[in-house]
Formats: C-alpha cells, sequence, structure tokens
C-alpha cells in the first residue's frame, strides 16, 4: 500500500526535537517550507533552530507529522484549507 504524499521522506529521517534544524536539513528543506506546515513563520522557526524552546502545540504537530499519524494534507486542513481533488476529508 502507498503512503499519502509527503510521508516517505519524512519516515526515513530519525525525528530529534533537541536538534530541530539537523532533522529539517536532513529532509533536504528549507526554513520556510518546513516551518509553514506547522503554522510557524520563517523567522520563529529559525529562532527553535537557535535554541529558542518550541511551544508544545508545535513540537506535538512535529512528532505527530514524523510519525506518519499526520500528513501535509491533514495539517494544511486542520489550518483551513481546501481539501484537493480526488481527496476526500474522513
Amino acid at each position: 500500500m502507498d503512503m499519502p504524499q509527503g510521508l516517505r521522506k519524512i519516515k526515513a529521517v530519525k525525528l530529534n526535537l533537541d536538534n530541530i534544524q539537523a532533522y529539517r536539513d536532513a529532509l533536504g528543506e528549507n526554513q520556510t517550507a518546513f516551518w509553514s506546515r506547522f503554522g510557524v513563520t520563517q523567522s520563529g522557526g529559525s529562532r527553535y533552530e537557535s535554541g529558542r524552546n518550541i511551544p508544545k502545540p508545535v513540537r506535538l504537530l512535529i512528532a505527530l507529522h514524523a510519525s506518519g499519524k499526520l500528513s501535509d494534507e491533514d495539517l494544511r486542513l486542520a489550518a483551513g484549507g481546501r481539501a484537493k481533488r480526488g481527496r476526500t476529508a474522513g
């Protein structure tokens, strides 16, 4: 069974919330692309990567996304986005 798009690469990279920049770098994503899926601005993500504590709700979203329990589509829909064609919510 195929995994939803946006989860393949993430499953192969081990999450370490104490070094989130290394995780993002291993995914090959820039700050804007990585942090925006969690509702964080690039500048906010930069501060977290520089040592500022990541808020618990954001840490939870990152962990769920990295474990494959939340997809990019799930996060987009939760933020008020619209479903992509061919997909149904639920």
